[in-house]
């Protein structure tokens, strides 16, 4: 596969996109040096997963397209009128709603896309962009880098503790209004705040790229809810990498929803650079048809007194496929760390695959670490029982199936959302 093929843009058109919105000159000139990379750079090497058999083709910059949003269109699209005021909503390229309530505002608070942050809060972006995901890590990376648009800037102030979700929908619309979405989250020291996100669409033209990176730094003390529902089409492929950078006593909470129906890369990492910091990830995939998809959870431990713990849980039907990767990383100094991991596969058809990998890389000696992984078919003992007290065996297989669910399903944020997350299970599963 060439770079040609990869790049479908040239130097001077991100540039003219790049000055044409206003962006400071070292912006412009970040992006010009990742497309560049992106030109010299493999795709990443994942286990087991062919993605160079992939259709990477259709990633570029959006057409010249306004876009607009009615009252009624834009009550669909959010889990409640009540999460209005506090919400961003991007449809392919552009930012069509944004909005934080005063009493945020008056406590300096900043929930605005990436795209105004630049040009509006560019001493609070600079330090932060592009620094915990590098543009050099493989040729996604740098195109994302060379690429992005409107995407989320979080900023919450020392002590601040913001006591409501704040909401993000990115939707998908077409391959000439590409969604490269990357969402840079800032909490000072001591603040506290949950964000939820969700993807959804699928392109209206032919196949989409859709290339996202999220970025999490928590000072000393801070708090981060992160919580992510990607639910994108089949024609659509989605390679999302997260990363969490950590100081003294941060802790980082993730809530991963994968539910879409065509290609999918994630990568989720956290870095526990200060002692005394934490994370938590919780994911979930449900596969069908002929989906491919690869999972990965990373927990760096540099700190000392440092702790981690992760649970994936995916349920495969049909002909999908699913590599899950749990890394639990603890480096030489990092004293009194404790990471514990858990992967489960539950497969509902003989011809699903799922494949769980649990990994530990230990470099210390006086720590604590842990994993479980388990792959199997539905407990038929289980299904016995239930119908034994008179449910269908659909009705069985289903409580089965929510059961080995819930764990994760719980931890999302607002309520409306973690409804319909609920629906999009069982549309997944046919149910």
């Amino acid at each position: 596969m060439t770079s040609q093929t990869l790049l479908p843009v040239d130097r001077q058109a991100v540039s003219d996109r790049s000055r044409g919105a206003g962006e400071p000159e070292w912006l412009t000139a970040s992006r010009l040096e990742a497309l560049a990379l992106a030109g010299e750079l493999e795709l990443p090497r994942l286990e087991k997963t062919r993605i160079d058999r992939w259709n990477w083709s259709s990633i570029g910059l959006p057409a010249d397209i306004k876009q607009t949003l009615a009252a009624a269109e834009l009550s669909a699209l959010l889990p409640s009128e009540e999460h209005r005021a506090n919400a961003i909503v991007q449809k392919g390229s552009a930012t069509v709603h944004r909005e934080l309530a005063a009493e945020w505002k008056n406590l300096g608070v900043i929930f605005t896309d990436l795209a105004t942050a630049v040009r509006e809060h560019e001493a609070l972006v600079r330090p932060y962009l592009m620094k915990a995901v590098a543009a050099d890590e493989h040729r996604l990376t740098a195109l994302h880098a060379a690429l992005w648009n409107g995407g989320v800037f979080l900023y919450v102030p020392k002590n601040v503790a913001v006591d409501i979700p704040l909401y993000a929908l990115f939707a998908a619309e077409s391959a000439a209004n590409p969604l490269v979405p990357h969402v840079l989250i800032v909490a000072e020291e001591g603040s506290s705040v949950s964000y939820v996100e969700q993807y959804q669409g699928a392109s209206a033209d032919g196949e989409q790229v859709v290339p996202t990176v999220a970025e999490v730094y928590a000072a000393a003390g801070a708090q981060v809810r992160f919580a992510s529902i990607h639910n994108l089409g089949s024609s659509v492929i989605d390679a999302a990498y997260r990363r969490a950078d950590l100081a003294k006593d941060a802790r980082v909470e993730w809530v991963i929803g994968e539910m879409n129906a065509g290609g999918t890369i994630s990568d989720t990492t956290s870095r526990l650079n200060g002692s005394g910091s934490s994370a938590d990830a919780k994911v979930i995939c449900v596969g069908n048809g002929e989906q491919r998809m690869n999972l990965t959870t990373r927990n760096v431990h540099i700190g000392k007194a440092t702790e981690s713990d992760m649970s994936t849980r995916a349920v495969m039907r049909e002909s999908s496929t699913a590599i899950i990767n749990g890394i639990t990383k603890i480096e030489k100094g990092a004293t009194g760390a404790n990471g514990q991991q858990a992967e489960k596969v539950l497969m509902l058809s003989p011809t699903a695959r799922g494949d769980a990998n649990p990994i530990l890389l230990i470099d210390e000696d006086d720590v604590k670490a842990g994993h479980a992984a388990s792959v199997g078919q539905v407990n038929p003992e289980q299904i016995f029982y239930l119908m034994s007290r008179g449910l269908t065996k659909q009705e069985a297989e289903r409580l089965v199936i929510y059961g080995f669910l819930a764990p994760v399903v719980a931890e999302i944020p607002i309520p409306e959302l973690e409804k319909q997350f609920r629906l999009l299970v069982e549309r997944k599963l046919g149910q």
